[in-house]
């Protein structure tokens, strides 16, 4: 478990100075050939040259709002909660709205990470995602089986952004929370790891000494078969972005 004040930032380009973007790396190292998780900081008004990467990788607006498309598309700026993905070998750019610096959790599917130039752009047959924080769609436990019914059916609500729950398939999803919410957040089958997006989430799992609470770039992870007490201290929704191997289960 992380709380946003203990994720440790370095430059990403460090001969690029303070227009760097800064990296926090949550999981996994992602200058290696491993999957790993990593938080974005861009500064205001922050600008990529067209580029490439050669990996594929997911992203999640935690703070700001961010724009990431082809060189010559009309800004579309994503707020907090909004998902994108990029595939190796397109080009593309990555703005932040000046006014504020932005803020994103990356999800890294094979490293190691590098920027290219857009010269070497190639087609991997993948298609770029944006999808704005007002476009997801939120199941509740009517149409979500793994979110335990409650007798006001509030409570708890998931949106599915990819993979699949057959076996112990990958997957992710945002998990909602409403102000006040109070539950055990667990996976069936194997790993669970969980991003803060929005709002202040306490925090605790058996024999913790204390509960934690995790603000929005907190992380936390465990292997399958731990329950995770989760509770929104929050006046809005809290918002996870989770991503385990099979089944998880929202009781």
């Amino acid at each position: 478990m992380l709380t946003p004040e203990q994720v440790n930032y370095v430059p990403l380009n460090p001969a690029r100075g303070d227009r760097s973007p800064k990296a926090g790396v949550l999981w996994g190292d992602i200058r290696s050939d491993e999957s790993s998780g990593v938080l974005l900081r861009f500064a205001d008004g922050f600008s990529s040259p067209p580029h490439i990467h050669n990996i594929t990788y997911r992203a999640v607006v935690i703070s700001g709002e961010l724009h990431n498309d082809d060189p010559g598309a009309e800004k579309f700026w994503m707020g907090p909660g909004s998902f994108w993905t990029q595939p190796a070998g397109e080009n593309h750019i990555t703005a932040a709205r000046p006014g504020g610096g932005a803020t994103a959790f990356l999800e890294i599917l094979s490293g190691p990470y590098l920027v290219q130039p857009a010269a070497e752009a190639f087609d991997n047959g993948e298609q770029p995602v944006n999808v704005a924080s007002s476009n997801l769609v939120w199941m509740g436990a009517d149409e979500f089986s793994r979110i335990e019914k409650r007798s006001d059916n509030t409570g708890a609500e998931v949106a599915l952004l990819w993979g699949d729950f057959s076996g112990e398939s990958l997957n992710g999803s945002f998990l909602r929370l409403s102000a006040g919410y109070s539950g055990s957040l667990s996976t069936t089958s194997g790993m669970l790891r969980s991003v803060v997006v929005q709002g202040d989430l306490a925090h605790s799992v058996p024999n913790a000494t204390r509960t934690s609470v995790i603000g929005p770039g907190g992380f936390f992870e465990s292997a399958s078969g731990l329950d995770h007490t989760v509770s929104c201290q929050s006046d809005v929704a809290c918002i996870i972005y989770l991503r385990t191997r099979g089944e998880f289960r929202i009781r």
